[in-house]
């Protein structure tokens, strides 16, 4: 299982965290502990370690013996953690965050720190659409990618369809529903002037 994903800066800053598993300390604490044990390893070495110093933070006192692992990747300026358990295989993990990092490249066009501060809201979109619930949903980017893409597309229209000013969508519902918004304004405003 996958009980956590975090992304953060090399200054430690966190940009992302997810947890997938009740957190028995704060958060904070774990990331940067998590921070601690994976900033300082040279890229020569492989990306996932073990981590028994996380049990106490994701793992309940009444299971005893469960070995987390910290697997991870450094892209520019930014870590992404993945704490998983014995049941996942690293290197799955570490073909998964590339699949995460792929439709992040793909929605932001080459994404960067910022694009994760001020669009966190789709990013946590595009996480939930590859794992739910700890769980690996999809693997494909393509499929993620359109799926991301679909749901866009019903925001602007829902968003369109709500607010009769918005440019591109008519008034749904209304008797002058063939105009666009802008015509619909225009009819009421000449409307008002032609009453004497």
């Amino acid at each position: 299982m996958i009980h956590a994903v975090l992304i953060f800066n090399t200054s430690g800053v966190p940009r992302l965290t997810k947890f997938y598993s009740p957190l028995h300390r704060s958060a904070q604490t774990l990331v940067q502990k998590i921070f601690t044990l994976v900033s300082p390893r040279p890229a020569g070495l492989c990306n996932f370690l073990d981590a028994p110093e996380l049990e106490g933070f994701l793992t309940p006192q009444d299971e005893v013996g469960e070995k987390l692992r910290v697997v991870y990747r450094n892209y520019a300026t930014l870590y992404f953690v993945f704490v998983v358990d014995s049941a996942e295989s690293e290197l799955g993990i570490l073909d998964l965050i590339q699949v995460f990092v792929e439709s992040l490249d793909r929605t932001f066009e080459n994404v960067c720190e910022l694009d994760l501060v001020f669009h966190f809201d789709e990013v946590h979109h595009i996480l939930s659409e590859v794992i739910q619930g700890g769980l690996v949903l999809e693997t494909n980017v393509e499929e993620i990618d359109r799926r991301v893409r679909d749901s866009a597309k019903a925001r602007k229209e829902s968003y369109a369809s709500a607010n009769p000013l918005s440019l591109g969508g008519g008034v749904v519902g209304s008797r002058n529903s063939g105009l666009s918004s802008l015509g619909w304004l225009t009819d009421k405003l000449t409307g008002v002037g032609a009453r004497s």
